[in-house]
């Protein structure tokens, strides 16, 4: 027999019965009956009942051990009376009686829990990561998340994509956060970058040759950590094609992402490939308040702007004087209940930092609060009627600069969908939103920058940057949406050198300076590069998702704190002189505060 064990602790059943076997895991749980001491061993494939009476020489030993100690048992399979049957376990229906046991390495009182799941500090919890993995629900988000990645490679090399690998080190790149920055020992006084992305060496596979790209990236941003995203490194599914528009790569990649997730959804309806809703990015602000709108709240916001010129509501006729809007979320059946709810709603968008969120309640069709009392009643039938609204719905409005007020209307939609327990959350609902602006106004810098990837095609080309107020341009980018979480991100890249320099001169950047920092890139393009595009999709948030878990460090093996901090590990850390002397760097005490 092996030295540890015949089968694993989820390998018996009831066929096994009358067995020698040999199981090998760690002390789970353990229930003293009065002379009978039943133990759960588990290992990673799942739990068996040992079973331990004054007549088993194991007894002692195991009655003497702590929980997560690690054993090796020998016993005899035996079937569990009807009455004990456990149907929730694959070996339910058996247990082994201990005959001899083996101590393999015997547990310290335990810093937290691992049967159970209950809420525990996220600091004892991270620093103690290799107790936590053997917690059951995070060491199955781990098993899922490997499960997922093997599937979207098998996919991937199903439909014609290769797996390439693109350098770690690399140099530093405009992706929108701080680059994790690498000092060179040889060219001491000069530095290499963690790749963002692999963006550039994708579009240079394309140059070079390689049609249908694709790995899954590690991607290093230096940037505040938040709950759908995890400090310091994630992953993504890279790829990129050749001689592609942006609708190729949506009909390619939609079959493959939605049976991902149907793959993976347990049951849960996924919207069919083929029936992503394809949303202009300024229409889903209009609507959602969002680019990365929840499809599954039914809640639409509307422009109500013209209904408040020259309203004697006197508050909202101002902002729309000044040049503001007023954005409408309606509240169904909110009217039929007690003005709190109203007043509550008010106070938390002054909570967020906004001046206040105005009503309309409407009961038994008798609409109250004071933009009815102000607005008229002429006109506040008008706008009761243009929004649809029933005789006990209610209606909120979001007033200000337009940007302000989408993004007030888009967090009140959220929350008035949540608390009115309107949002079907047992299914996933993917879009994609297209047609992004290609600039934005830099309001600190007071100039034009890029909004999104700076690589990326204008719509219009050339003549679009030379006629056309920057502003109003679009671009061929595009993000994938599921259930209020961007999930992936893409576009049709500019290939040409001279709409390249162009764009750039745009924002404030000379041809030297583009020679200077993209010059791997730009020499490429002067040597035929093929009209290509592409995409990433966020392994770590599509993994959060399919496992329902409302944070990534659910889903990761050994992620960082809040502070960026790797309170296992104990990184980062001071370098040690020597180090520093190699690197020629001095390390500069900054001034406290």
């Amino acid at each position: 027999m092996h030295l540890y064990r015949s089968h694993t602790c989820a390998a018996l059943s009831s066929a096994n019965v009358g067995e020698t076997v040999r199981l090998s895991g760690w002390v789970h749980r353990k229930r003293d009956h009065g002379g009978v001491l039943f133990v759960d061993l588990r290992d990673h494939y799942g739990i068996t009942q040992i079973v331990a009476d004054e007549d088993s020489p194991a007894l002692k030993l195991l009655d003497g051990l702590r929980l997560e100690s690690v054993v090796t048992i020998d016993g005899e399979v035996k079937a569990r009376a009807a009455g004990t049957v456990n149907p929730n376990l694959p070996t339910g229906e058996i247990e082994v009686f201990a005959r001899e046991a083996t101590v393999q390495s015997r547990a310290e009182e335990l810093p937290l829990p691992v049967a159970g799941e209950q809420e525990y500090p996220e600091e004892i919890r991270l620093r103690y990561r290799f107790l936590d993995l053997r917690r059951e629900t995070l060491h199955a988000n781990i098993v899922k998340r490997t499960k997922i990645i093997s599937d979207m490679r098998r996919k991937m090399e199903g439909i014609g994509f290769t797996e390439y690998a693109t350098p770690i080190l690399t140099a530093s790149s405009p992706e929108g956060a701080r680059d994790f920055l690498v000092p060179s020992r040889i060219h001491q006084g000069q530095f290499y970058a963690l790749p963002q992305a692999p963006q550039q060496y994708k579009q240079l596979l394309m140059v070079a040759g390689f049609d249908r790209y694709f790995q899954i990236a590690p991607c290093f941003r230096d940037e505040d950590p938040r709950a759908d995203r995890l400090p310091g490194e994630f992953y993504q599914l890279d790829l990129e094609m050749s001689f592609v528009t942006q609708e190729e790569i949506w009909e390619t990649m939609e079959p493959v992402l939605q049976s991902v997730f149907a793959d993976f959804a347990e049951g849960k309806p996924v919207t069919p490939a083929g029936e992503f809703r394809r949303i202009p990015h300024a229409q889903a602000m209009l609507d959602y308040g969002s680019d990365k709108p929840d499809l599954r709240n039914p809640l639409i916001i509307k422009d109500v702007t013209d209904h408040f010129v020259e309203s004697g509501f006197g508050i909202f006729a101002g902002i729309v004087g000044n040049g503001g809007v007023i954005r409408a979320i309606p509240a169904p059946g909110a009217g039929a209940g007690s003005r709190k709810f109203f007043d509550d709603m008010n106070n938390w968008a002054r909570g967020e930092g906004f001046s206040g969120l105005g009503y309309i309640n409407i009961k038994d069709g008798v609409p109250g609060g004071p933009i009815a009392k102000n607005h008229g009643d002429e006109k506040t039938a008008a706008l009761i009627e243009a929004l649809g609204l029933g005789p006990n719905d209610g209606v909120f409005f979001a007033a200000g600069k337009e940007e302000q007020a989408a993004k007030l209307a888009g967090l009140a939609r959220i929350r008035v969908g949540e608390q009115l327990d309107l949002i079907d959350r047992d299914r996933y609902e993917l879009c994609w939103i297209i047609d992004f602006p290609f600039y934005e106004w830099d309001e600190d810098n007071k100039k034009v920058d890029f909004a999104h990837n700076p690589f990326s095609m204008p719509q219009g080309g050339m003549d679009a940057l030379e006629n056309q107020d920057p502003l109003t341009i679009k671009a061929y980018q595009y993000d994938l949406v599921c259930n209020g979480y961007e999930i992936a991100s893409g576009s049709i890249r500019n290939q040409s050198p001279e709409l390249m320099i162009k764009a750039f001169e745009m924002v404030g950047l000379t041809k030297q300076d583009v020679e200077e920092r993209f010059g791997g890139l730009y020499r490429a393009f002067q040597y035929g590069a093929p009209p290509h595009g592409g995409m990433a999709a966020g392994v770590d948030r599509i993994v959060m998702l399919l496992c329902g878990a409302q944070n990534l460090r659910e889903v990761a093996l050994f992620p960082m704190n809040q502070r960026a901090e790797d309170l296992l590990m104990g990184a980062p850390t001071p370098a040690e002189p020597r180090q520093l002397r190699e690197l020629g760097i001095r390390i500069v005490e900054q001034p406290k505060q």
